[in-house]
């Protein structure tokens, strides 16, 4: 696996070696960039291949999910893909808080066939897409089989993005587990507090006894570490305990430094890759981002696929 501190120490230097401009210019700088090149066809939905589905989870709350979710989908952007962010969280959903938006749709009035996809999925200025999640999105396991098919053929209207990241809600509800069983790519995050690493692998234990004979591309993300060593003793801790007592195959994504860029960023309700795209913390997710991209899934099973697989549905073509 390529060094990630390595890696971050040369593009620190690089940093330090070339004039920067100014932290709001290179704000600017990078959301127009990611506009540009994220935009859908001017007739329409670009054909492309099919969607790529991350779902980010954690054991417990607090821990960076929604953050880490947002900033990878503008790293992916940064790499000229078409990201969409659909929060997925049941009852606190805030990726629209993060972005400091108030969508007039959500979830909610696709379940309730009020509005279509298409008319809920808001552009943001940073050059992604959300769909804000709602409570009613519990409603689903109440839905009659034909409002059921409704709704998936429904929620395929996103499969033209070329990166789709799942927010879950933190813990192991059915609904959050059957999100990671249904991804591409199921990353955990956790950070180096004991309570949180005892919750992620509380969360992988529970995902190796509910779906051991899925090959689920688990991986980890340790979150708020002082460095590369801190970072790499929890992670090998745990992928180490997974491998051995239950046979589940997790892999080390990397990590983000604890960067108090980051909590400034919350609080203007930016995404820190915008607030200040240099920043370690920014740096490690692009870091994290650019292996994801490099390591992709050999048979992206697409939206459509997650979504029947999501409702159980296997066998339909």
């Amino acid at each position: 696996m390529e060094d990630q501190a390595e890696k971050l120490r040369e593009i620190m230097k690089r940093k330090n070696d070339n004039a920067e401009p100014q932290a709001n210019s290179a704000g600017r700088s990078f959301q127009a960039s990611a506009v540009k090149t994220t935009m859908p066809a001017k007739n329409g939905i670009k054909p492309s291949e099919k969607a790529r589905i991350i779902t980010v989870t954690s054991g417990k709350g607090g821990v960076g999910k929604t953050n880490l979710s947002v900033n990878m989908a503008l790293a992916f952007a940064r790499l000229g893909k078409k990201v969409i962010v659909m929060d997925a969280d049941l009852g606190l959903a805030n990726v629209n808080v993060m972005l400091n938006m108030i969508p007039k749709y959500n979830l909610y009035h696709v379940i309730k066939k009020q509005k279509t996809i298409r008319e809920i999925l808001v552009e943001t200025e940073y050059g992604i897409s959300i769909v804000a999640g709602a409570s009613g999105f519990s409603q689903i396991a109440n839905m009659g089989e034909e409002d059921r098919r409704d709704f998936i053929t429904e929620l395929e209207g996103l499969s033209n993005a070329d990166i789709i990241i799942i927010d879950t809600s933190a813990g192991v509800s059915s609904n959050v587990l059957d999100f990671i069983a249904a991804a591409d790519d199921a990353v955990i995050i956790t950070t180096p507090e004991p309570t949180a690493i005892t919750d992620a692998y509380g969360i992988i234990k529970i995902i190796a006894t509910e779906y051991d004979s899925l090959n689920m591309g688990l991986k980890l993300v340790v979150n708020r570490a002082k460095g590369a060593a801190q970072a790499k003793g929890v992670a090998d801790r745990m992928i180490n305990i997974a491998g051995q007592f239950l046979n589940l195959k997790v892999d080390y994504l990397g990590f983000i430094y604890d960067d108090a860029s980051v909590p400034h960023a919350v609080l203007r309700q930016k995404p820190f890759m915008v607030v200040d795209p240099k920043c370690k913390a920014s740096i490690c997710v692009q870091h994290i981002v650019d292996r994801m991209d490099r390591n992709k899934t050999i048979a992206t099973r697409g939206f459509g696929g997650m979504l029947r697989r999501f409702f159980g549905e296997t066998n339909t073509a």
